[in-house]
């Protein structure tokens, strides 16, 4: 009789063997390759964040309770507009200017208005009750900014429907001085307890409504062009990736679909605004079924379907998909290998409202 020899489980086995010494020698040199990377990644988005903030617009001198930098008013209209707001003051202490300028770079209208305001120093020491109404014509932005004493009174809400419906309108048509001199009754208005500008009117039909809503709705600020760049591939090739293995996957497929859309939803807003996000997510909810379902009907989307539950694994496209038991299935590049995914003395009180058009 032969000799019982140790148990197969203590065999060390020689593949294993050597696939650990070459995991142990590749390893560090992943490391070293993904640190790199990363530090290049993390150079190349500061580079292009300092490049954004490079340039800053000049605060012109406060030559008066309208500064025209961007010549953009007639001069009966800066005569007009400067003894309201004079009048305005001597009745109130409410100190409101107007400044228009041509451009302000790719800095945002908010960070813009502030060092105005703090460099001016709208409104009464104490009171903090100073207005600035900004216009940049060439970046088609614009800006009520309010201090702290006023911010009870013109609210973010109120400024922002004067701006949306006092000076949107005007300025859209070219009337430049037509859609100041609004904004700023309006603004006096309010200041001196006037009613509250106007709601828009009810629509009366369902296509109607949506026009409406989509004319009134608030665009905020965006990064500048090489920060909107990085931060869009750096999203959507997320998003993106695990939208395509979403729709080439089958079963766990739909999973994908509903976990995805509110990544659909909000990521893109920061990239191209509310109305771009709005149109990317109803093209993600329509597109996404249809492309599953016509994909479902490929041959080999029918033979990867069947490999998964005679086989437990399908390769489509060069990757690799395993089916774990009930729970879903995973993808990995490679023939034999599998794995997962992993993923006046006044100041400002910041108030307000900004626009575009």
């Amino acid at each position: 009789m032969s000799a019982a020899g140790p148990p197969q489980g203590d065999r060390p086995l020689g593949g294993a063997a050597r696939s650990d010494a070459r995991g142990e020698h590749a390893s560090p040199a992943i490391s070293t390759t993904v640190a790199r990377g990363f530090r290049a990644c993390a150079a190349l988005f500061a580079a292009c964040v300092v490049a954004g903030h490079a340039w800053a617009a000049d605060v012109p001198f406060l030559s008066g309770r309208v500064v025209d930098d961007a010549e953009i008013l007639s001069p009966a209209m800066r005569e007009r507009l400067a003894a309201a707001l004079k009048g305005h003051e001597e009745k109130t202490t409410n100190q409101v200017v107007v400044l228009t300028v041509p451009t302000i770079g790719q800095e945002s209208i908010e960070e813009y208005a502030t060092r105005v305001f703090e460099q001016w120093k709208l409104g009464q020491q104490g009171k903090d009750n100073g207005v600035l109404v900004i216009v940049v014509p060439k970046d088609r932005k614009m800006r009520i900014e309010v201090g702290y004493g006023l911010e009870g009174t013109l609210t973010d809400a109120i400024s922002s429907r004067i701006i949306r419906n006092e000076m949107t309108p005007q300025f859209k048509s070219g009337n430049y001085d037509g859609g100041v001199e609004n904004g700023v009754n309006a603004i006096v208005a309010r200041l001196e307890g006037g009613a509250e500008p106007e709601v828009e009117p009810a629509p009366s039909s369902s296509g109607n409504a949506f026009s409406l809503a989509m004319s009134g709705m608030d665009e905020p600020d965006l990064p500048p062009w090489p920060m909107r760049i990085l931060l869009g591939c750096f999203i959507f090739g997320i998003i993106g990736l695990f939208t395509i293995i979403g729709v080439m996957t089958p079963g766990v497929g739909w999973f994908l679909y509903l976990f995805l859309i509110p990544f659909w939803a909000m990521f893109p807003i920061i990239i191209v605004g509310v109305k771009g996000a709005l149109v990317l997510l109803t093209i993600y909810v329509i597109g996404f079924p249809l492309a599953k379902l016509i994909i479902s009907r490929s041959s080999w989307y029918e033979k990867a379907k069947k490999d998964l539950k005679s086989k437990g694994t399908a390769t489509i496209g060069g990757f690799t998909m395993s089916s774990g038991s009930s729970s879903g299935s995973s993808w990995s590049s490679g023939s034999s290998s599998s794995g997962g995914f992993s993923g006046g003395g006044g100041s400002s009180g910041g108030g307000g409202s900004s626009g575009s058009w």
